[in-house]
């Protein structure tokens, strides 16, 4: 690994004034070793950390940077916004004009509500499925994260459907008691499980696509199950687009699969959260669905939630930009760019005689060590891949100014600043860090 000393003396600094060092777990190494870069800026395709060294970035920001760090229009934008003050605790117009945006790109939003954090949007989506439906208990699928509300953050059990053991210390049994986990992409467990227990299920909730045990496909037909399922037994299917919202396609994963034109399983879900892309790189989320769902929000309905900083002026400009700016040829120039890459990365790992698969759901994709056979289809396929394979790998390509996802568990980003130098600099570090992969052992 290449010495890192100035990142080195100031992660020593955070860790005596902060928890481990971060203010979001994974930005500690911790899976795959090794000192987190300190990063001082981006521009482009590009970070520069602490040490002065660049880096080819695959996180951006793990979603927002869809247009690449430091956009021109999206910087303009919020300066302009910051020189008429940065926080007045009461409607803005900049508002409504993000709204309009979302709900002109998602069809299946006819209200939103504007917040900070994605955690802060699945959890006012869950407090309004049950205020909605008066019923109590929420179904997720294993392996799927909705943020750290603590009812979500419920793992899975052995059998059908379990009542969940708290996934978290100071999550109480009670709370996570009323989580049902399922496995994911396994209608016939939700079947089952709406059968026995539909009259007490107020919704089922599910990442658009999974990003978070690597990237998952659902399997064909499987988003549009659920809702039919939940509208049969009078509950609501909340489609957690944190992640994948606006950044796998204009209108979202919803927008690509289900809600595209000439679908062959169209659906429409009840709430969608949105997130990171909706904000441009500033703390901004949002849920939105329904009409007569929303409206049971405060201040016309009966179930409460609000927000000082909800809808922040400098907030709204920079996710009004992005959004504005993020075209069709936006996405068909990050998609294009992304096939090329899970080319390149497969090849250099077939070369290397390391087994994998790519998993994909849009432009978002990652791999998984050790799967060629039957790919990622749930959370115990994640957890049985070979995943010691991937610290050597990532610090292969970070010794080659590469910046990946600093674990095996997360999706890999592309924005539209990635040119073609950009790529190549991708691409020669490919081989090198494929041969790492290859050679690591279990116990490394």
């Amino acid at each position: 690994m290449i010495e890192a000393v100035r990142s080195e003396e100031l992660f020593e600094r955070a860790r005596q004034l902060m928890p481990g060092g971060v203010n979001s777990p994974v930005r500690a190494f911790g899976s795959v070793g090794g000192t987190p870069r300190m990063m001082v800026s981006g521009k482009g395709a590009y970070l520069t950390d602490a040490d002065g060294r660049e880096y080819v970035d695959l996180v951006c920001s793990w979603g927002p940077a869809l247009l690449g760090h430091a956009h021109p229009g999206v910087l303009e934008a919020v300066h302009s916004a910051v020189d008429r003050g940065l926080s007045f605790g009461a409607s803005t117009p900049a508002e409504s004009e993000l709204a309009a945006l979302v709900v002109g790109r998602v069809s299946a939003v006819e209200r939103l509500r504007m917040v900070s954090t994605g955690t802060e949007a699945t959890m006012t989506a869950v407090r309004l499925a049950r205020g909605y439906t008066g019923r109590n208990l929420i179904v997720k699928f294993a392996g799927c994260y909705h943020g750290h509300l603590d009812g979500l953050l419920a793992a899975a059990g052995s059998g059908l459907a379990t009542l969940a053991l708290p996934g978290s210390a100071g999550v109480t049994e009670a709370t996570a008691a009323e989580t049902l986990v399922l496995p994911y992409n396994d209608i016939s467990a939700v079947e089952e499980v709406f059968a026995a227990r539909g009259s007490q299920i107020a919704a089922v909730i599910t990442e658009a696509a999974p990003a978070n045990m690597g990237v998952v496909t659902p399997a064909d037909g499987f988003n549009a199950a659920l809702s039919r399922i939940t509208r049969e037994h009078g509950a609501l299917l909340i489609l957690d687009e944190v992640l994948t919202g606006f950044r796998t396609g204009y209108a979202g994963y919803w927008g690509l699969t289900g809600g595209a034109e000439g679908a062959t399983d169209p659906f429409v879900p009840d709430l969608l959260t949105f997130g990171k892309v909706i904000g441009g790189g500033m703390p901004v989320a949002a849920l939105g669905g329904r009409a007569d769902v929303m409206d049971y929000l405060a201040p016309v309905g009966p179930v409460y939630q609000a927000g000082t900083l909800s809808g922040n002026p400098i907030a709204m400009a920079a996710g009004v930009a992005t959004l504005t700016a993020a075209t069709q040829d936006v996405y068909t120039a990050i998609d294009s760019r992304s096939r090329e890459l899970q080319g390149a990365l497969s090849a250099a790992l077939s070369d290397a005689g390391v087994d994998h698969s790519i998993q994909t759901a849009g432009n978002l994709f990652s791999v998984a060590f050790g799967t060629s056979a039957n790919g990622v289809r749930n959370y115990a396929d994640a957890q049985a891949q070979e995943a010691f394979r991937y610290a050597p790998f990532f610090h292969s390509m970070l010794d080659d100014g590469v910046y990946l996802p600093p674990s095996v568990f997360e999706a890999w980003f592309l924005s539209a600043a990635h040119d073609d130098a950009a790529m190549d600099k991708i691409f020669a570090a490919l081989p090198a860090a494929a041969r790492a992969a290859a050679a690591a052992k279990p116990t490394d």
